[in-house]
Parts: C-alpha cells; sequence; structure tokens
C-alpha cells in the first residue's frame, strides 16, 4: 500500500493556516480573509475524510462484502469533491455578496499580508508533498493524462486542492492591496467572490473524475492486451471470449475472463489451468488482486 503521508502533511498545513486566517480576519474584518479561512477548514475536513476513507478502505473481505472495502476510498473522495467543496465554493462567494452590502474597512491590513505569506509557504511544502506522491504514481504519463486518468482520487484531490489554495491566497492578496491602495472595499468582495469561484470549479472536475471511479472504471487497454495475449499463450487455452474489469480501489482490479479452453481436456486439468493461469497474471499484475477465469463454449 502507497504510503499516504502527504494527507497528514495537509491537514497539519491547513488546521495552522485556517487559524491563522481567522485570527486575521478578526482584527482586520477582511471578507477574501474570511473566506479563505473558510477554504482552509474544508480542505482539513476534507483530508479528515480522504484519511477515513484509505484507512476503511483497508478491510479485509468479509461476508458482508466478499469484494472488499476497497470502493469506500472512492465514496468518500465523491463525498469531498460534491459536499465539501460546493459547501466551501459557496459560503466563500455569499461571504463576497455580504461585503457589498456592507463595505467597510477594520484595523491594519498587515495582518493580512503576514498570514497571507505564511499560508503561501505552507501550502508550497503541502503541495510540493503531494505532488512528489503524485509524480511517483504517473511515472512516465504526462501530467494532465495522469490527472485525469488516475485510479488514487485522494492524491489529486490533495494537489488540486492546493493549487486551488495558491490561487485563492493570490486572489486575497490582490483583493486586501487592491482595497486599500484604491480606497474601495469592494475589491475585498470580489475577492472573496472569486475564490469561491475557484473552489466551485475545482469541485465540478474532481466530482466528474470521482463519480466515474465510483461508478468502475476498467483498467487500462494496454494492460488488457497483455493479460489477454498472456492467458491465450497458455497451452490450454484457445481463446478469451470476453473480459471484464473494474478497479476496486486503487491497488485493486478485479478481474473476470470469459476462457475458451482446448476440447478434451479433464475437469483437473482445467482447474490447473486456471490456477497456473491466475498466478501468472497475478505475479505479472500485482493490481490484479481477484481474477476469476470462467471456462465457456467457444
Amino acid at each position: 500500500m502507497k504510503s499516504r503521508l502527504f494527507l497528514y502533511v495537509s491537514l497539519g498545513v491547513d488546521l495552522s493556516i485556517a487559524i491563522s486566517k481567522f485570527i486575521a480576519a478578526a482584527f482586520t474584518g477582511s471578507s477574501a480573509m474570511v473566506s479563505e479561512g473558510i477554504h482552509s477548514v474544508i480542505d482539513a475536513v476534507s483530508q479528515l475524510m480522504l484519511i477515513w476513507g484509505v484507512k476503511t478502505s483497508r478491510r479485509a473481505a468479509d461476508a458482508d462484502r466478499p469484494f472488499g472495502y476497497g470502493k469506500e476510498l472512492y465514496f468518500w473522495s465523491f463525498i469531498v469533491s460534491l459536499v465539501i467543496f460546493i459547501l466551501g465554493g459557496c459560503i466563500s462567494f455569499y461571504e463576497g455578496w455580504l461585503r457589498f452590502n456592507k463595505p467597510q474597512f477594520d484595523g491594519s491590513p498587515t495582518w493580512n499580508y503576514v498570514v497571507l505569506a505564511i499560508a503561501f509557504a505552507f501550502n508550497l511544502v503541502s503541495m510540493a508533498t503531494a505532488l512528489k506522491a503524485f509524480n511517483m504514481q504517473r511515472g512516465s504519463i504526462t501530467f494532465w493524462k495522469a490527472v485525469v486518468g488516475t485510479k488514487d482520487p485522494s492524491t489529486i484531490i490533495v494537489l488540486l486542492g492546493d493549487f486551488g489554495d495558491l490561487i485563492g491566497l493570490f486572489i486575497a492578496f490582490l483583493g486586501v492591496f487592491l482595497g486599500r491602495l484604491l480606497h474601495n472595499p469592494y475589491y475585498d468582495g470580489v475577492a472573496s467572490m472569486l475564490i469561491g469561484v475557484v473552489l466551485i470549479i475545482i469541485s465540478a472536475f474532481l466530482v466528474r473524475e470521482s463519480k466515474s471511479l465510483l461508478m468502475g472504471e476498467p483498467t487500462g487497454r494496454k494492460i488488457l492486451k497483455k493479460v489477454i495475449a498472456m492467458v491465450q499463450a497458455d497451452e490450454s487455452v484457445v481463446r478469451v471470449k470476453k473480459h471484464f474489469s473494474t478497479y476496486m480501489s486503487p491497488e485493486d482490479v478485479l478481474l473476470q475472463l470469459n476462457t475458451v479452453f482446448k476440447q478434451g481436456l479433464t475437469t483437473k486439468q482445467i482447474t490447473d489451468a486456471i490456477e497456473r493461469i491466475t498466478k501468472n497474471i497475478q505475479t505479472e499484475f500485482p493490481r490484479m488482486k481477484q481474477v476469476f477465469i470462467e471456462p465457456v463454449a467457444n
């Protein structure tokens, strides 16, 4: 099982930053800082849900879940994407809208600048940790193709969440800076609304990816071709008639092969062939932990 250190790093960063942002907002009255504080709280809750999803997905299969609990991770990733990010985006947008009805400046903006700088630095650390984990997963695949095709939603949720944080921090800085420079508090409200829009856009993308994984995605075509070629190379096999596969978790693929065996084989010979083929597949492709080979007529 891959390391999930990046989740704990991100959780610690988000909690620390959230506290500092709300302190700054209390001293300055900045709605953009309130939105950023909400954003960090949302991120922290997201990490907790993902950590819980990872933990529960590792439970062994039992009578209630004979195929295992792997999709717990996909379920909680979908909840994080659908509810948490959209909720945070809507609250941030609403906070900015309220500022238009009550434009004001409170206290010195220095608190905001200091907290934004600290938050930016910490978010870079969190993003670097998530990016390292993501790069190890994607290997030589291009970045965007890996983001769209990843089977581990926890990594891209943290990665894109941190990316959204950095964009939000920059927007918050512009809102505070331009508002003070031009003596126009409405910039602060606009910044808060823009932060909400960024969250909602990220959420829409993550909902799409998480839903697809939750519904069930097959393994890659190249891998399936290699598996089928391996099976059909066995001396007892005529051909693979049909194949079905789905990711139960990032490290657990369920594979079913409807296979035509040569005529004249005894039941024991077919059973031995199935055991041999299954072992070969799982040795070559360790993620295929659940392999079912069903003999069928030609």
